[in-house]
């Protein structure tokens, strides 16, 4: 593993853990580039500033929000990480009031980076399971979370 691959992944696990995990958003600015630009649908913005506006979403959707990192592969100036998220739904996730419920779901997330910043990044989550746990969408029927057996 080359240097940069190797000071990438450390940066990668400092931004789960920092800014996921702790909801340090001041160190944003140390870990994203200016222009960072998240793939996912939920991002409304781009920057340090975009990454705290996602991260608030969940965070103040799933306080005791904790992402375990399972698996972090880097080559060149990408890092692969796959996650699982757990956390208890106490507050508003858009369209979706509290339930009080905890849950747990898993992710890949792929980041470039430029210059030892995270500079784009494509996360998929498993947000059909998330929505399933929470009872937003109905189980499949004979699936272990099936209610109506």
């Amino acid at each position: 593993m080359s240097e940069d691959e190797a000071t990438n992944k450390a940066t990668e696990r400092r931004f789960v853990e920092e800014i996921w995990n702790k909801g340090n958003f001041a160190v944003a600015k140390e870990l994203v580039t200016p222009e960072y630009l998240d793939h996912d649908a939920m991002t409304s913005g781009v920057g340090p500033d975009g990454v705290r506006q996602e991260v608030s979403v969940f965070r103040n959707a799933f306080p005791d929000l904790r992402f375990a990192i399972d698996d972090m592969v880097a080559e060149g100036d990408k890092v692969v990480t796959r996650l699982t998220a757990s956390g208890t739904h106490e507050g508003d996730l858009p369209g979706i009031p509290a339930t009080g419920k905890r849950v747990t779901i898993s992710g890949i997330v792929i980041s470039r980076y430029k210059s030892g910043k995270a500079a784009e990044a494509w996360f998929k989550f498993d947000f059909l399971g998330l929505y399933r746990q929470l009872g937003a969408i109905p189980a499949r029927r004979g699936a272990p979370d099936d209610q109506t057996r």
